[in-house]
């Protein structure tokens, strides 16, 4: 990866059906406003497979950006030939209470390792590392988390984004400004955080704010990565979930932590989304309004052949 991988304008990023395209998938891949697709564990059978759905993909246009979810732990779509299986990223923060050099350099190995094996089967972006911190709240991210601690979290995090970049996969941190500290699940509900700014600023923004320090002092590797918005809402801080919410897109993010990369949502097909509306289309809008990059629609192909029509 390098500060090439830049998104033009916002668009749509879709799953696909299964473990090759059909006909309805390469309609919607052509359409304008669709810039890349994200892939899953229904997406999986082979190595060699795999490789023949990126390759169809880029066959249909070759300007698609091609995404997964590759964390490690429970979250890794793709397990068997060709990929390792990770363990969870809590690991790395348990080594570092003991040996934090060697915590590091495992997560830059763990890094660069997806990354050498997403890129040969053509995969270029990768939604990890996870930066929510792990205070025993959230299950949802439980040891998907590095460390209940922000500033391991920022520097074993910044250490397996080097990985996956120097492989030529861009990394996106995950999920802004903070997923851990609610109990909901957004993929069923809208979870509401209900701390303050201050221990925001202090706790969960760390990360990020650790991100930008290190694209500014060597800005070449990182500066194309992205970060993908949370559906979770702060309410003493503005009413809007964060996906939705130009204070955190745009007065927070671009603004003050001066963030230069692209921008994408979480799934908009989710539960939480249903606050900009019930319609993907609308929920897109009102993201893209807030201040977004790439939004997401990845499940309900329904949904998204309806929001393509009325795109």
């Amino acid at each position: 990866m390098s500060e090439r991988f830049t998104i033009a304008a916002p668009r749509w990023w879709i799953g696909v059906e299964g473990p090759a395209l059909t006909a309805r998938d390469r309609t919607r891949l052509v359409h304008p406003a669709v810039g890349g697709v994200v892939l899953f564990a229904r997406n999986w059978q082979t190595s060699a497979q795999l490789r023949r759905l990126t390759e169809a993909i880029r066959s249909v246009r070759d300007d698609l950006r091609i995404a997964v979810d590759h964390e490690g732990g429970r979250v890794q779509r793709f397990q068997g030939e060709g990929f390792t299986q990770l363990p969870p990223m809590r690991h790395l923060g348990v080594q570092w209470t003991t040996d934090p050099e060697a915590a590091v350099q495992t997560a830059r190995r763990w890094g660069a390792l997806a990354g050498r094996e997403l890129a040969a089967h053509g995969i270029d972006v990768d939604f990890a590392p996870v930066v929510d911190l792990d205070d025993g709240r959230s299950r949802v991210i439980g040891d998907r988390a590095f460390s209940a601690d922000p500033h391991i979290t920022a520097t074993l995090a910044l250490a397996f984004a080097d990985g996956l970049a120097r492989a030529g996969v861009c990394p996106v941190f995950k999920h802004f400004p903070g997923h851990g500290g609610v109990v909901e699940d957004s993929h069923l509900e809208l979870p509401t955080d209900s701390r303050s700014w201050d221990a925001l600023w202090a706790a969960d923004l760390v990360p990020y704010r650790q991100l930008v320090r290190a694209v500014a002092t060597d800005g070449a590797l990182l500066s194309g990565c992205g970060v993908m918005a949370a559906l979770v809402r702060f309410p003493h801080c503005d009413d809007a979930p964060a996906a939705f919410s130009p204070f955190w897109l745009q007065t927070v993010l671009r603004e003050r932590l001066q963030f230069a990369g692209w921008i994408a949502s979480d799934d908009l097909g989710m539960a939480a989304a249903n606050w900009a509306g019930a319609t993907l289309a609308e929920r897109g809008r009102a993201f893209f309004a807030a201040g977004g990059d790439v939004a997401l629609a990845c499940n309900d192909f329904a949904a998204i052949d309806r929001m393509l029509d009325a795109w």
